[in-house]
């Protein structure tokens, strides 16, 4: 049953996204924890697919397929804000205005700032983890699609 290979999927890539996280201590930007927004909805889409014992999942997976292209723009687009192509959201960015008193510069101190999203912090055969995301949501949404169109109604 392609939904729950789908289902299956989208779990292990934010396993994955997890354990780098914690597990390997790698610090996720603002665009990474975008990206991982579409896995949820497609696990939530899949679990309420199952869960109501739909006859006909064709629809729900050309659903899922349109998520995963969604996921694989937004990966796209921080593969190229870590190629420097564009620039990233202002939360991308470390930009900060000078403190105007000693208790605003002793707060900045204690704030932690986040991780810019053009710092790459792991690469596996020079490819970040945005483009192993691009070709992981482009695969299973032709994938969804595909299945999804493929597989006949049940009466």
């Amino acid at each position: 049953m392609p939904i729950v290979l789908i289902l299956v999927t989208s779990i292990f890539a934010l396993a994955v996204a997890y354990i780098s996280q914690y597990g390997f201590g790698f610090e996720p930007c603002v665009l990474c924890y975008y990206q991982r927004i579409p896995y949820f909805a497609v696990i939530v889409l899949s679990l309420l697919s199952l869960s109501i014992r739909m006859a006909d999942h064709r629809n729900i997976q050309i659903c899922i397929g349109l998520i995963f292209f969604i996921s694989a723009f937004l990966a796209f687009y921080h593969f190229g804000v870590e190629q420097f192509w564009w620039s990233g959201s202002e939360s991308c960015s470390q930009i900060q205005t000078l403190p105007k008193n000693f208790i605003e510069f002793q707060e900045k101190l204690l704030t932690k700032m986040p991780k810019r999203c053009d710092e790459v912090e792991w690469t596996l055969f020079g490819l970040s983890m945005s483009v192993y995301n691009i070709i992981a949501s482009s695969v299973l949404g032709l994938f969804s699609i595909f299945s999804g169109r493929l597989v006949t109604p049940h009466s």
